[in-house]
């Protein structure tokens, strides 16, 4: 009954505050009326609150209250505080997509390519070459590497559409984590022929290190996006740690 109420008041402030019922920089109702309204602990509503803490929301003011903090951002397509897929990234912001496949093949680990990605020499896996379209712009593209042993029957015409949803539907593969590294990359060969640049020599690369639910990292993928559509957001909360002397 607890959780049901901790997630009602939970969701519900954060529609308020995300629609704007609650404005950046209002205190929002005390603890007191919060219980009150919901007939519920204050443990619960102080279980609420500091889960948008969190996720920067609000703010605790020592003697005021909680003040709202959030700002929305600019919309971006790629959120990097999940995981998701294209197609899910597409219909999340409305856009139009196309995927073409530039290169499709199955190869086996050697040393040099191990130095490279982070599968055992020896492994078979896909390695794919995709490139997205945005609303008819040429904005990535992506470097895959799946184990094939997680993937029975996959091939280019699933590669077409969306891996997670065969992963997923078909094969009943639950994903779970993903580690991400982003980094500035000079442009290569591939680049410059397939995406729009508009003059820039640069990408942004994105390196995905996935894991299913049996702790196996079944993809690593590297994602190299056009400056011009790359935009990452993130909240963070500073942590002093003690120091020992």
């Amino acid at each position: 009954m607890a959780k049901t109420k901790y997630n009602k008041i939970y969701h519900e402030l954060k529609m308020k505050i995300e629609d704007e019922e609650y404005r950046h920089g209002d205190l929002i109702p005390s603890e007191s009326v919060l219980v009150a309204e919901y007939d519920c602990s204050r443990n619960t509503v102080r279980r609420a609150i500091a889960e948008l803490v969190s996720l920067g929301y609000l703010q605790s003011i020592k003697g005021k209250g909680v003040r709202v903090i959030y700002q929305p951002d600019e919309p971006s397509f790629y959120s990097l505080g999940k995981i998701e897929s294209f197609k899910e990234a597409a219909i999340r912001n409305r856009k139009n997509v196309v995927t073409k496949i530039l290169l499709f093949k199955e190869i086996t680990v050697d040393e040099q390519l191990h130095k490279k990605v982070p599968f055992e020499v020896g492994a078979e896996v896909y390695y794919l070459q995709r490139l997205r379209f945005i609303d008819g712009k040429a904005s990535t593209i992506d470097h895959n590497y799946f184990l094939k042993s997680v993937m029975p029957g996959f091939n280019q015409t699933i590669a077409e559409h969306s891996i997670y949803e065969y992963l997923e539907d078909i094969l009943h593969v639950e994903i779970v984590s993903t580690r991400r590294i982003v980094k500035v990359k000079r442009i290569n060969k591939l680049d410059e022929e397939n995406l729009e640049l508009n003059g820039a020599n640069c990408v942004a690369a994105v390196e995905n290190y996935t894991y299913n639910s049996d702790g196996i990292m079944f993809e690593f993928t590297e994602s190299r996006h056009t400056p011009d559509d790359f935009v990452f957001y993130d909240r963070a909360h500073r942590v002093k740690e003690l120091m020992d002397f």
